[in-house]
């Protein structure tokens, strides 16, 4: 699928954008970010598309680091991936783990935290806990976008965080939801 940028904004020397892409092929990033399920195993979706595209030696790295619990994040290789690593985290299921906001600002601080400890540059998320686990779309994308913004003026290593989104819809709330937050 061919990415369709539509908006960056730049804060405290970070640049945050949003495209409309495969999570998958996000050529030239440090790292993505698995929206994963408590085993860390392949399944529908962005970790199944993931595990595919990384090959066995992925579900191998994460048997040992499972379960995780909702807001968690774990690190693991990019294995067959354009990437050299990958952040799993659990985001909440809507309705079910709560308080869902923090658990789902938990896991984009805990993301972003493990990839300042390995040093890295460059971190491309999906729209964390929208597909099966319910979070209804425009909440996420604040909840998200907040967390990355709140966490700008920490980070030292990381200087792109990316939203890889799935539609041309999604795009449209975190599009929303980033120029509210940016305060344009």
């Amino acid at each position: 699928m061919d990415e369709v940028s539509s908006e960056e904004v730049h804060r405290d020397g970070i640049t945050v954008s949003l495209v409309v892409g495969d999570i998958v092929d996000q050529r030239g990033f440090d790292a993505i970010v698995n929206a994963a399920n408590a085993a860390l195993m392949s399944g529908g979706g962005v970790a199944g598309a993931i595990h595919r595209a990384a090959g066995p030696g992925l579900a191998e790295e994460c048997r040992p680091l499972a379960p995780i619990a909702p807001g968690a994040a774990v690190i693991t290789g990019g294995h067959l991936l354009p990437n050299p690593y990958v952040i799993h985290c659990l985001g909440p299921v809507y309705g079910r783990d709560r308080p869902e906001d923090e658990l789902l600002a938990a896991c984009y601080r805990h993301a972003l935290e493990l990839a300042e400890r390995h040093g890295l540059r460059s971190v491309a998320f999906p729209a964390i806990s929208t597909g099966a686990f319910g979070y209804p779309l425009e909440a996420a994308a604040s909840v998200a976008l907040e967390a990355v913004l709140a966490m700008a003026g920490q980070l030292q290593s990381v200087r792109v965080v990316r939203f890889v989104l799935a539609d041309t819809r999604a795009l449209a709330a975190y599009r929303t939801a980033l120029r509210r937050c940016a305060g344009e």
